[in-house]
């Protein structure tokens, strides 16, 4: 006999462009590895993919207001974000997948965006690349904040120059922000993006531009699905276990539901993955 109440599904709202969480591999594997966890228990997952965080809200009142869900997963938190003391008010328990910062007193499944960016940097800085730009998503959300900030840290501290663009997660958004990077006035040999997607975009336009990868640009993407390692050329990834960090979050939420504790937790150690995509600039240009 289950040890959990009521076996109501979990509910997952994402703000998300249809078209981009049709083609977006992480959301795929994350609720793949939610699934994983939740199943055993009898659990399923009620998934909403809304317009905008207002739809977003109305979910969560009407999810509450209904006994429609046990609890709640919160992704894509932004500064000040005002979802998880709404959840929090209207009584569903939550797990939020963040900073554990961002939401004190709510269990929290972190991935150390901090230290893997970090990793980034000090990886294409070895390389010998003195110009290396990032390709960050949406600039509200919190985890494209920590990830800047800490771009723009370790780029002063190794003494890179920095370039900045944001995307919407979209192929066709990393497409274009490579095209304006490669017309840039200094453009960069190195490009980090924020996700497959965008990279994805990025080595089309480079391709479509003449742009050697890895000779005269390297591209390094964000978390690694199958299509990194099979796009021509093959990309180099900052590597996470996605599906991990699903299983994380549901078994979190699973204790909440039993338990309210807050406890905060890390997400296996993210890694730096090389392949064709990245190498040594042809020329180094300080001008």
């Amino acid at each position: 006999m289950s040890d959990f109440p009521l076996l109501r599904p979990i509910g997952l709202a994402l703000v998300r462009a249809t078209e981009i969480m049709g083609a977006e591999p992480y959301f795929h594997e994350f609720i793949a590895g939610v699934e994983r966890a939740v199943r055993p228990a009898g659990y399923s997952v009620l998934l909403n993919v809304l317009p905008d965080t207002e739809a977003e809200a109305k979910a969560y009142r009407r999810w509450s207001a209904d006994g429609e869900v046990s609890g709640v997963i919160l992704v894509d938190l932004t500064v000040n974000d005002p979802r998880p003391q709404l959840v929090h008010s209207l009584g569903l328990p939550a797990i939020v997948v963040g900073p554990p910062s961002a939401a004190p007193g709510f269990r929290a499944v972190w991935t150390n965006d901090d230290m893997a960016m970090r990793d980034a940097v000090e990886y294409l800085a070895g390389l010998g690349h003195i110009r290396i730009a990032h390709v960050g998503g949406p600039a509200n959300l919190l985890h494209s904040q920590i990830r800047r900030d800490v771009f723009l840290n370790e780029c002063a501290r190794l003494g890179i120059e920095p370039i900045e663009q944001n995307g919407d997660y979209s192929r066709e958004s990393g497409g274009r922000c490579i095209s304006a990077l490669i017309r840039h006035k200094k453009p960069p040999t190195a490009a980090i993006l924020d996700n497959d997607l965008m990279a994805l975009g990025a080595l089309d336009s480079a391709q479509e531009l003449g742009i050697s990868v890895p000779g005269a640009l390297s591209l390094l993407a964000w978390d690694d699905s199958a299509q990194c390692q099979l796009s021509e050329p093959s990309l180099s990834a900052v590597s996470h276990d996605v599906q991990v960090i699903g299983m994380l979050a549901g078994q979190g939420l699973l204790e909440e539901i039993v338990s309210v504790s807050g406890q905060s937790i890390a997400s296996p150690p993210v890694v730096v993955v090389a392949r064709e995509s990245t190498g040594a600039p042809i020329l180094n240009v300080s001008s």
